[in-house]
């Protein structure tokens, strides 16, 4: 089965939303996002095609966590690398400069 692999830019963000759920709600929120995660990533590894592709760059997959959260990923047959974890919410032109 394929490993998920985080890149640095995606850990960064991740940590930085974990302490915001955290924060400003929950440590119950924080960890009901982390299941949240944890089904979409488990998701991911048996069915790596199942999410839509994003038009932003070729061979890259969008996959909404959360209506406020998506993760942008692409794969191969050992693994599938999380480019960026996103808030929907923001600019979509931010998101064009994270994938730079």
């Amino acid at each position: 089965m394929r490993e998920v692999i985080l890149s640095k830019r995606a850990s960064q963000k991740l940590e930085k939303l974990l302490q915001y759920l955290e924060k400003e709600w929950s440590v119950k929120t924080r960890d009901n996002f982390i299941k949240k995660l944890d089904k979409s990533f488990e998701q991911l590894k048996k069915f790596p095609e199942s999410s839509m592709r994003s038009e932003l760059k070729k061979g890259l997959h969008r996959s909404v966590v959360t209506k406020q959260t998506s993760v942008f990923y692409h794969f191969d047959e050992k693994s599938i690398k999380v480019v960026t974890i996103f808030d929907n919410r923001m600019d979509p032109k931010k998101l064009k400069t994270e994938l730079k």
